[in-house]
């Protein structure tokens, strides 16, 4: 099989209306696009009122990816991300869908948060178009969300995710003629949404409002055809569409022009949505942006290959924020990995694998400690539960998952970890690592692990910890917590022994 050179990029947009991949070169961060696909899935149509998604619009997604993974063919992983938004977000039957979604891709699918995706979508834009110290209001109305960003940085100062779609508004509000009170019905919801957010947005306030995405672009070439003597959207110009779909009855009716026929069925709901967002913020007018979500998955993909990954700056912030002891999350990181990097070599899994899973447990290991700030008793419930929820730029919900997962699972009652991971050999490697990370650094002091320490696991025999009887002598603390966490382990069908050379 053919690889591609390492400057060469991919990114998958999943979105709740359209399905998108692009490949590109990166040359020293300027990003030159050689190939593009896309393909109008439709996903969010595919959602009953139970959020439960229709095996026809399984089927369009799952054509679409093997078609995308025919030519993601020669790709290594760490030149592929792939993202989901909205509607892999509520579907209540996405974990079901997700494996057979990743096999015709071929490459694992992160569901990401509506805060990421804005922050994403922001990161695309200010690459593209530099802020100059203004600030901007970048808003985006996907298939089944919208995405409102604020700022003048690198990093946005305000992400807010909405459930407003072009799909979802289509479909609820204009599935027959289009009245005045449909029109109305749709822009008075949308606003009773955006005015959730609208205080705080207005009091951050912007120099310039910027469109992205499939509905900003189809609104504004509309009015360039219509209205040839406005180069920006505005809420006069939105109205005089809006009012010639009313007259007309629907959208199609309507013939306007440069109007792609894919936008015909979601136009009239992404109008009221953009409507809505005008008349709520009190926007004047909106350039647009070609700059989209797909962008800043390059720009975020570049910043991981470089070392500046977010998810690191991320964890900084909330050991700052939960004022997480520094010195003692990077001791139990680091022995942590001593530990599964062990398992690793013993058991031979794949070095990339491997890399990933000691990544993951250094951020477990440096945040585990997050729930301490709210209560010492059952901290490690706390820590996972803000882990699982939280909004943590840079992570897909997985990630976040995984990490919640491993920190839930780094003391207490083994017994609970059963249902979670199952036969998951390497997510328990990383539980036993991280357990028995925060077992040796508990007196909080400077720690060196005795030479010839090794950690091994045979299958169907447990897990076996070789370690020098004289330096357990030394530290008797240890040794009798050794002896609890084997006993903790006979309850597992791996158990835990600890041979004393």
């Amino acid at each position: 099989m053919t690889t591609r050179p390492a400057n060469v990029l991919a990114s998958v947009d999943l979105g709740s209306n359209s399905f998108r991949l692009q490949i590109c070169e990166n040359n020293n961060g300027q990003l030159k696009v050689i190939d593009s696909f896309k393909q109008m899935v439709r996903f969010a149509a595919g959602l009953d009122e139970q959020k439960i998604l229709s095996e026809e619009s399984q089927l369009r997604a799952i054509e679409c990816l093997a078609r995308f993974g025919e030519r993601l063919h020669g790709f290594h992983p760490e030149q592929v991300r792939v993202v989901a938004t909205n509607t892999f977000r509520v579907a209540k039957n996405i974990a079901q869908f997700i494996p057979k979604a990743e096999a015709a891709l071929g490459f694992p699918i992160d569901v990401i948060a509506g805060r990421e995706e804005a922050r994403l979508i922001y990161t695309g834009v200010v690459h593209t178009l530099p802020p100059k110290g203004e600030q901007m209001l970048v808003i985006d109305i996907g298939g089944g969300s919208t995405e409102f960003v604020i700022g003048s940085e690198l990093k946005p100062s305000h992400t807010e995710s909405l459930p407003l779609g072009c799909v979802t508004y289509s479909m609820r509000f204009f599935q027959n003629k289009i009245g005045n009170k449909d029109f109305s019905a749709a822009v008075s919801a949308a606003r009773n949404e955006i005015q959730r957010i609208a205080k705080q947005m207005k009091e951050a306030g912007w120099d310039l409002a910027v469109g992205t995405s499939g509905s900003a672009k189809s609104i504004r070439d509309v009015l360039a055809a219509e209205y040839p003597q406005d180069a920006d959207i505005t809420l006069d110009g939105m109205k005089k569409l809006a009012e010639r779909i009313i007259d007309a009855g629907s959208v199609k009716k309507a013939k306007f022009t440069d109007l792609k026929a894919e936008r015909i069925e979601v136009f009239a709901g992404g109008l009221a949505v953009m409507m809505a967002a005008f008349e709520e913020l009190g926007i004047k007018k909106m350039m647009v942006t070609e700059a989209a979500l797909r962008d800043g998955v390059f720009y975020d993909l570049i910043g991981r290959n470089l070392n500046e990954d977010m998810r690191d700056q991320t964890v900084a912030e909330f050991q700052k924020r939960y004022h997480v002891s520094t010195n003692q999350a990077e001791r139990v990181a680091n022995t942590a990995q001593i530990f599964m990097e062990s398992l690793c070599l013993a058991r031979k899994v794949p070095v990339q694998e491997a890399n990933k899973w000691k990544q993951l447990i250094n951020w477990a290991a440096r945040l585990h400690e997050i729930g301490v700030d709210i209560a010492h008793t059952g901290y490690h419930k706390h820590s996972a539960y803000i882990l699982e929820n939280a909004d943590m730029p840079g992570f897909s919900r997985k990630e976040q998952t995984t990490l919640a997962h491993l920190v839930l699972g780094h003391r207490g009652d083994t017994k609970k970890m059963n249902d979670i991971i199952g036969n998951n050999d390497i997510l328990w490697y990383a539980v036993l690592s991280l357990r028995l990370a925060a077992l040796f650094c508990r007196a909080r002091l400077p720690l060196a692990l005795p030479e010839q320490t090794q950690l091994r696991h045979e299958s169907g025999k447990g897990f076996t910890l070789k370690i020098s009887a004289e330096w357990l002598k030394q530290h008797p603390l240890i040794d009798d917590a050794l002896n609890y966490e084997s006993s903790q382990w006979q309850k597992l069908t791996a158990p835990l022994t600890t041979q004393r050379v």
